[in-house]
């Protein structure tokens, strides 16, 4: 029997890593590439570091940064081997999420503990970037302090970074 050769995407696409080389120095620069990473007990390639505090085009809203309080979002973004028409999956590092809240829609947590930041087959098209799903995970940390405060029963369906509904009550918590 003949052993088939892999080719990772990485082997395959060679503009496509570039890109997102790229688009990760620009949007998340705290992030470092990774050749160690593991997917579904497999070898994989992806970054490691820090989202960035604020990751949307819109405004900032008042009181995010003393919601932090200088607390960062520690991630792992592992490429998946279909790449990129299949997207990265995003592994929050270090934050106490409670097991039942794994698979809940309303944590946006996957039953792996990974996040969930694509609702849809179409909210994904293979010219996005990694990066602009780390920057929707820096929606998702400010959104998982308030329901980790008790603040909100559930997070938003479209991600703090584009809906304006919790920055009122962000901006009452000064």
């Amino acid at each position: 029997m003949n052993e088939i050769t892999r080719q990772s995407w990485v082997e395959a696409e060679p503009d496509v890593l570039k890109r997102e080389r790229a688009a990760m120095t620009e949007l998340a620069p705290s992030m470092e590439w990774r050749e160690d990473l593991r997917l579904f007990r497999r070898p994989a390639v992806g970054w490691r570091g820090y989202a960035p505090d604020w990751g949307g085009k819109r405004a900032k809203p008042d009181g995010v940064d003393e919601l932090l309080d200088g607390r960062r979002l520690e991630l792992e973004v592992r490429y998946p081997e279909a790449f990129p028409i299949v997207p990265p999956s995003l592994a929050p590092l270090g934050l106490d999420i409670p097991p039942e809240a794994h698979g809940l829609t309303q944590w946006h947590v996957l039953p792996d503990g990974s996040l969930c930041l694509v609702r849809d087959a179409d909210d994904w098209q293979p010219n996005e970037t990694a990066a602009e799903l780390v920057c929707k995970a820096s929606g998702w940390f400010i959104e998982f302090l308030l329901m980790q405060g008790g603040h909100i029963e559930r997070m938003t369906e479209r991600g703090i970074l584009i809906d304006t509904q919790l920055d009122e009550l962000i901006a009452s918590l000064r």
